[in-house]
């Protein structure tokens, strides 16, 4: 499946962002990250429990790196989107795959193909369109938070691919993402604000978030760790489309044609990426064979 697993990951990411929509009613940007990070540390610690695996790794810098940098960019997602246009902060951290394009080639020495770069650069394109992204006066620094949240996740992306090439489990992985990120976001909460009462009312928004996110990095973690990099970053796109979906039929939105415009580029673009991908496969093994 390598690379397809971007699409299982999308489509729960985008239910994660419904319950995040609905928990911004009674829970900050921070406090939400945390309760989502704590979700994914109990689960991926239980999961490794339960298999007589172990959290211990001889990568462990490399681990508080990518827990840390993932931390900081969910954060300033969620910032951004509270300061922010929906469209706009989403636009802004779906430049992560850009960003993940140049590190490729400047980090991992990889070399995309041409087709592979046009493939990312359609979906985003495809997302400009679908969100059609605007600034307010005043919002200039809220956008380059939501750019650079954009820009680290790229960072976390490139270390998550780096550490399944050192053979580093997903549950791992993930485990230590949860656990670092609990403590970066319980410290960035209690510096600036205090943590509201979980009640009858809004406690399935926070297991939603936790359960839907946790799902959703560990497939994202093995998409990067088994697929192409870029393919990965195109497929991505694809949580915007989902997303889309899910407003149209809790909120009822209705899309204008650019809008379907800016879906059918993204979907073209992972239409193109996973073609290319095959292609290459099919290269590889009548090279190496």
């Amino acid at each position: 499946m390598t690379s397809s697993w971007m699409l299982v990951a999308a489509f729960l990411f985008a239910t994660m962002a419904v319950f995040v929509k609905l928990g911004s009613a009674y829970f900050g940007a921070a406090e939400l990250a945390f309760y989502r990070s704590l979700v994914t540390m109990l689960m991926a610690f239980g999961y490794i429990s339960a298999t007589r695996g172990t959290v211990k790794s001889p990568f462990l810098t490399m681990h508080f790196i990518r827990g840390l940098v993932g931390a900081i960019s969910l954060v300033g997602y969620f910032y951004a989107i509270t300061k922010l246009p929906l469209a706009t902060a989403q636009t802004l951290n779906y430049t992560s795959p850009l960003f993940l394009a140049i590190a490729t080639t400047v980090v991992l020495g990889e070399r995309p193909s041409t087709w592979l770069i046009v493939a990312v650069a359609m979906g985003f394109g495809g997302v400009a369109m679908l969100l059609q992204p605007n600034f307010e006066e005043g919002k200039e620094g809220a956008a380059l938070i939501g750019l650079f949240s954009g820009a680290l996740a790229a960072w976390a992306y490139l270390s998550v691919r780096t550490l399944g090439r050192l053979g580093e489990p997903d549950w791992r992985v993930v485990f230590w993402f949860g656990a670092i990120a609990t403590v970066v976001c319980a410290g960035w909460q209690g510096a600036t604000s205090t943590f509201h009462a979980i009640t009858a009312a809004n406690w399935w928004m926070l297991a939603g978030v936790g359960v839907c996110g946790t799902a959703a990095q560990l497939a994202m973690t093995r998409a990067y760790r088994t697929g192409n990099t870029l393919v990965v970053g195109a497929l991505s796109y694809s949580a915007i489309v989902f997303a889309t979906a899910f407003t149209y039929i809790i909120w009822n939105d209705r899309l204008e044609v650019l809008e379907w415009g800016g879906i059918a580029v993204i979907i073209a673009s992972g239409i193109l990426a996973m073609r290319v991908e095959k292609k290459e496969q099919v290269e590889e093994a009548g090279f190496e064979s």
